[in-house]
């Protein structure tokens, strides 16, 4: 940092004042000269030929920093909930692929009883489908595409039915007889 040429000035101050700025310079273990030129910064704010000293530029710098790390921490926030809403819709996607399968085999089954009914089945039929498949909450065209309507006509009855209608409504469409429910998150949860 190159030397700036000083000048001097002649002014007087009231005394109260001189012995508050010697006392800060002191505390602050700098002269009485350095206080006065960075009050006058802040009053003048940037002038030129003059260079900003350290703790100026410091603290453009903490707060550039400060931006930053806000900017990232929100786009890292901003992300995680996409990846979530994408996951939440994969795995709703999932548990209708796994209903239709089910639903699937179960027609199989039943068809190869009708075709060959002297013919006796080694296994029963749940074995093959998992136990514990558990329902997660659907978005609207998620659960829609399971009750087999338009998403319109699930929000016209989500709407305009009482909860207890609603969720007997979605009882009677639901391939595996759930009922339905939706909660304040904007999904329609499964009621057990």
């Amino acid at each position: 940092m190159a030397k700036v040429e000083r000048e001097s000035i002649n002014f007087k101050l009231p005394k109260p004042l001189v012995e508050a700025l010697r006392a800060t310079a002191k505390e602050s273990n700098t002269t009485a000269t350095d206080l006065v030129i960075q009050g006058l910064r802040y009053v003048l704010g940037e002038v030129d030929g003059m260079e900003t000293d350290t703790e100026t530029r410091l603290h453009k710098l903490e707060a550039e920093l400060d931006r930053l790390t806000n900017g990232i921490e929100s786009r890292v926030e901003n992300e995680l909930g996409q990846h979530s809403k994408r996951l939440s819709s994969t795995e709703q996607k999932l548990e209708a692929i796994a209903t239709r399968l089910a639903q699937l085999e179960g027609a199989l089954n039943a068809g190869q009883r009708y075709k060959n009914p002297t013919r006796r089945q080694g296994y029963a039929y749940n074995s093959q489908v998992p136990q514990s498949l558990e329902l997660q909450p659907f978005l609207a065209e998620n659960l829609a595409k399971r009750l087999g309507v338009d998403t319109a006509t699930l929000a016209r009855e989500q709407k305009n039915k009482s909860q207890s209608e609603f969720e007997r409504w979605s009882r009677n469409r639901d391939p595996s007889s759930t009922a339905w429910r939706y909660q304040d998150d904007g999904l329609y949860h499964p009621i057990k």
